[in-house]
């Protein structure tokens, strides 16, 4: 502990000694302090109502007040080094601190000791003098995580959640009447805020391996309680190019994601080597060379791979698969436009997840056009074809090039890759060249404005306008149109074949 914090303390105890009341540091903060790590959260309990003197001892110690619910409030400070300390001060769940403990979540959390034991135990060098009724150190030691009642996630549903963050951020073993509870009140989640649900998933979203923690939620039936647009998906079958049905190819997408990150990480030998390099192809190390330009132009990062978010939205891309599977008289499988409708059940899914507009309009996107990449490989890439892909994604259509390439291996899986991934691979790297080089080609500055456009042609506004002003710019990229008079000429002469008798 730095001497900053211990000051803090100091102070904190001398405050509420002053005044007789009895704090003690609980939770997290117990936690942390007998796992010797940093702990920048204090969880503080008092008996009675809290936020009055929580505003005074915000004000004693120069520290940011606010109201976190009706019952628990925080106090912000700041640190010499830029940090923050918080405080959070609730109150006693009960009439006294051991019936508070009793109230946990799990026994590691309900672990008191008395500010003032605290510094005593730390200025003598003295073992923690803990208040432990539920043997939550035990528990700790013996990394095992385990519920305080039965019930206990009936109180609160969110930490069924929180249960398997704690179990994949502290390596914790599940004891088995904790999973068998875990298990039935899963359904319970259903009930909990989307603001919560979303944090706490979102939480469990950032760690890596997320493939293994997907699985983890799904093992007690919460996977699907959270996402019940899946339940069809397990044991859908797929055609034979794939290895896994819909279920499993989801939940190994984001895990492919997260392999392609990692190798477009390692060095260039490293990638001349990789089982995903064909013959003498460099399509890899120049893919890794055109993402770091990118990186400098700042229109992509490759860590965004491992945010929450890209995860989710690779996780569902083939959601529209559940609602579009069909077996023709041969016994062929098709998913006939399952990205476009996979659209709306993304859009579903994520409002009832409680993500914001963005991250729900990036899912969106990615469900739609993942398959566009591999589609574009099968034939002779045409500057109009990338053109529109950049028209419809723009930067984002580098991420979702990136997923496209991770749904074709998570279509393989174990299974060995054809000539078909070389095929993708290029085009990938195509598609990036173009708009991460010469983006200006693909993209040109407009010749003309839909105000000007509609003057010189005596037009009156409605879609012909747009039309009219993407035809320009298809013949802007392709070389066609190069000045204003160009432009007005090709628009003349489009808008002379459409007022032409059939």
């Amino acid at each position: 502990m730095d001497a900053q914090t211990r000051t803090y303390l100091q102070h904190i105890t001398t405050f509420f000694a002053e005044r007789n009341i009895p704090a003690y540091l609980v939770g997290g903060s117990v936690r942390d302090l007998l796992l010797a790590r940093p702990c920048k959260d204090w969880d503080i309990a008092l008996p009675g109502e809290t936020p009055a003197i929580a505003r005074q001892l915000a004000n004693t110690l120069g520290g940011f007040f606010a109201h976190m619910n009706d019952k628990a409030c925080r106090i912000t400070l700041h640190r010499a080094d830029g940090s923050n300390m918080m405080l959070d001060i609730s109150p006693w769940r009960g009439s006294s601190i051991e019936e508070d403990l009793h109230a946990r979540d799990f026994t590691l959390n309900a672990i008191a000791i008395a500010l003032p034991e605290l510094l005593t135990c730390l200025e003598e060098g003295a073992p923690l003098n803990l208040i432990d009724p539920l043997y939550g150190r035990v528990d700790l030691e013996a990394h095992t995580l385990r519920v305080v009642s039965e019930h206990a996630l009936r109180d609160d549903p969110l930490r069924i959640l929180r249960a398997i963050r704690f179990s994949i951020e502290h390596e914790l073993r599940i004891e088995p009447h904790t999973a068998s509870l875990l298990k039935r009140d899963a359904s319970l989640l259903s009930t909990v805020a989307v603001e919560r649900i979303h944090d706490e998933l979102y939480a469990i979203l950032r760690f890596p391996n997320v493939t293994q923690h997907l699985r983890l939620l799904d093992d007690y039936g919460i996977f699907t309680t959270l996402i019940p647009e899946f339940l069809p998906a397990r044991g859908m079958p797929q055609p034979s190019l794939h290895h896994w049905d819909v279920f499993e190819h989801s939940l190994e997408t984001p895990y492919y994601l997260q392999t392609l990150e990692q190798l477009l990480e390692a060095s260039p030998q490293e990638l001349r080597t990789s089982p995903l390099t064909q013959g003498d192809s460099n399509d890899l190390v120049d893919l890794q060379a055109l993402l770091q330009e990118a990186e400098q132009q700042d229109i992509f990062h490759l860590d965004t791979l491992s945010q929450p978010e890209v995860k989710l939205a690779t996780l569902l891309h083939d959601i529209g698969k559940t609602v579009t599977y069909e077996v023709d008289e041969e016994g062929n499988i098709h998913f006939y436009h399952h990205p476009q409708a996979g659209v709306p059940l993304v859009q579903s899914i994520l409002s009832r997840l409680g993500s914001n507009t963005a991250d729900r309009r990036l899912a969106q996107l990615v469900a739609a056009h993942h398959m566009r990449p591999g589609q574009l490989s099968h034939d002779n890439v045409t500057p109009r074809a990338i053109r529109r892909y950049f028209v419809d994604l723009g930067p984002t259509g580098i991420l979702v090039a990136l997923v496209a390439l991770a749904d074709h291996l998570a279509m393989r899986g174990p299974l060995p890759l054809t000539e078909a991934w070389g095929l993708h691979l290029a085009t990938v790297r195509l598609l990036c060249e173009r708009y991460i080089r010469v983006r200006d080609s693909i993209l040109p500055p407009r010749l003309l404005q839909a105000d000007e456009l509609m003057h010189r042609l005596e037009l009156k506004p409605g879609p012909i306008v747009g039309q009219l002003l993407e035809a320009i710019a298809e013949a802007q990229a392709e070389g066609i149109v190069r000045s204003k008079q160009d432009a007005l000429w090709l628009a003349s002469e489009k808008l002379e074949e459409q007022r032409e008798p059939m």
